[in-house]
């Protein structure tokens, strides 16, 4: 039976979370700015799936732990504390509760058991060469033949896809509706016939991302979220998700921590000056954590999540990139260094500065969500 946390106080949720964290983290790395491939970070995600520990926000019918945003912060806070490696969490935090919003009840009882279970790894195929933050300008196409969907197109920016098993993609079923509006959703499976995957190395030469390929692919109609050319509304849906998670305090209060840590090795951590500007980061920091669980007060609660979030997500990737560029600043020379001095990841100062380049790419640019929110909530001209 899983245990009420909304009835633990604050200190014995933290409690909790802490020593499960430090008994049963696995061996693999801690404090990893590169993404871990599904063969590293697996022993982490089935210790998270058994425990109930996965999926936080779900409701606990469903196998989560239906945690307010308070408790949730609180779990981020403390897994980040110890550095605790990310899952492959496409399923549990984007796929997951789309599924529980737009789902069928056959496909919530087909699929939601087998993310908590690893058995089903999935990657998000959005971005296409030539449909980025342009979402509804996608070309991969999706015709009914009988009665399967026939897919062909591209998708590429696939953020570990090399390692999934089901990728959910956006793919045009009508070419003679405006571009919004002839869109669907569809889950594949990655070992369908005609799917293949190309690896694109990141800025630290890994390969973090893929290209996937899609020749003539065949799957059942019933592998469709929602209506027919009403997949823009589930895309939609799936963005606020994802632009709350990217702009979860994770990241920023991990560089943070790092940069603490290099100063104080550095032998500048006295330094009034550097002191200053590492304080108003920190309060970036809160203020952001502040702003992070507002929006997962919606979530839990099922409020829409509006264009607004774009704040959220330009918020987090900007302050990640100012803690990077301090963190440079403060290492000097060894700023240059490809790989951790002395072996502790928490030195390495140029694995931080890289890490922090795409977050204002990737899920919606700057520049791009900037323009959102002056037109949608500003109301402003463009």
């Amino acid at each position: 039976m899983t245990p009420d946390y909304t009835a633990m106080s604050d200190a014995e949720f933290r409690a909790l979370i802490r020593d499960f964290v430090e008994t049963e983290y696995p061996d693999i790395p801690r404090f990893p700015l590169e993404r871990l491939h599904w063969d590293v970070v697996k022993p982490w995600y089935l210790k998270l799936s058994q425990r109930g520990f996965l999926c936080p926000t779900w409701p606990v019918d469903r196998g989560g732990m239906g945690l307010t945003a308070a408790k949730h912060l609180i779990m981020v806070e403390e897994l980040e504390r110890f550095g605790a490696a990310r899952v492959h969490d496409i399923g549990p935090v984007m796929l997951g509760p789309l599924l529980l919003k737009y789902g069928t009840e056959a496909q919530k009882d087909h699929f939601l058991p087998r993310i908590l279970s690893g058995e089903h790894v999935w990657a998000q195929g959005y971005s296409e060469p030539g449909a980025g933050s342009d979402l509804a300008a996608v070309r991969c196409e999706a015709v009914q033949q009988g009665g399967d969907w026939v897919i062909k197109g591209q998708k590429t920016w696939t953020t570990l896809g090399m390692d999934a098993n089901w990728i959910f993609i956006l793919a045009r079923t009508d070419k003679t509706v405006k571009k919004q509006a002839g869109i669907s959703f569809l889950l594949v499976p990655m070992d369908a016939p005609g799917v293949s995957t190309r690896n694109i190395l990141n800025l630290s030469g890994e390969a973090e991302f893929c290209e996937v390929f899609f020749d003539d692919v065949r799957v059942p109609l019933d592998h469709i979220v929602g209506e027919v050319n009403q997949g823009w509304t589930a895309a939609k849906a799936l963005l606020g998700h994802e632009r709350v998670f990217i702009g979860a305090p994770r990241l920023s209060a991990s560089a943070l921590a790092r940069l603490e840590h290099l100063a104080r090795h550095m032998g500048q951590w006295s330094d009034p000056v550097f002191r200053d500007r590492f304080v108003a980061l920190r309060c970036d920091v809160l203020d952001l954590g502040d702003l992070f669980q507002t929006y997962l007060d919606r979530l839990r609660d099922g409020t829409e999540i509006g264009a607004d979030v774009a704040m959220l997500k330009v918020f987090q990737s900007e302050l990640y990139q100012r803690i990077s560029d301090l963190t440079m600043e403060v290492a000097g020379p060894a700023s240059g260094l490809r790989h951790p001095p002395q072996g502790d990841r928490r030195l390495h100062a140029a694995a931080t500065y890289l890490s922090a380049r795409p977050v204002t790419i990737f899920g919606g640019s700057t520049e791009i969500l900037r323009n959102v929110l002056a037109r949608a909530v500003l109301g402003l001209p463009g």
